[in-house]
């Protein structure tokens, strides 16, 4: 199959706040590209999460492309969110707790194919995150 034929290389991802079991609205993200392992990398889209925790509208991958990097920006998120504060008061933890977010953004690389969908959720929560390759 030529690559003027072939499907386009493509990310989505959305993001579930697992201390309070809903999406996470309006967190930031980049996208960025590489080419090669040692290939400098390229900030190649930009979004925020929607009412549903998803981003719809990131750019098809460019040719070439052999690596990606989603870079959530988590902090902002964490420290405004009504939904992350009615958690923190309802967990029977002592209060002693570090100032601040602890992750304050996360960083996701991945390889990726040429031709295939890549979707890639983050479960979120303040002291942890998982990530997977979904469908």
């Amino acid at each position: 199959m030529s690559s003027e034929t072939a499907a386009p290389t493509s990310v989505s991802t959305h993001i579930l706040d697992t201390s309070v079991g809903r999406p996470a609205e309006g967190v930031a993200l980049t996208l960025s590209v590489r080419s090669g392992s040692d290939g400098a990398w390229t900030a190649h889209g930009a979004s925020t999460t929607d009412a549903d925790g998803r981003c719809k509208d990131l750019p098809a991958l460019p040719d070439g492309t052999t690596h990606v990097r989603l870079d959530f920006a988590v902090e902002e998120y964490f420290v405004s969110s009504k939904a992350h504060q009615q958690a923190e008061e309802q967990q029977d933890a002592p209060r002693a707790r570090d100032s601040g977010v602890f992750f304050p953004e996360v960083a996701i690389t991945f390889a990726v194919t040429p031709g295939e969908h890549y979707h890639v959720p983050l479960l979120l929560n303040p002291f942890g995150y998982s990530v997977y390759r979904g469908s």
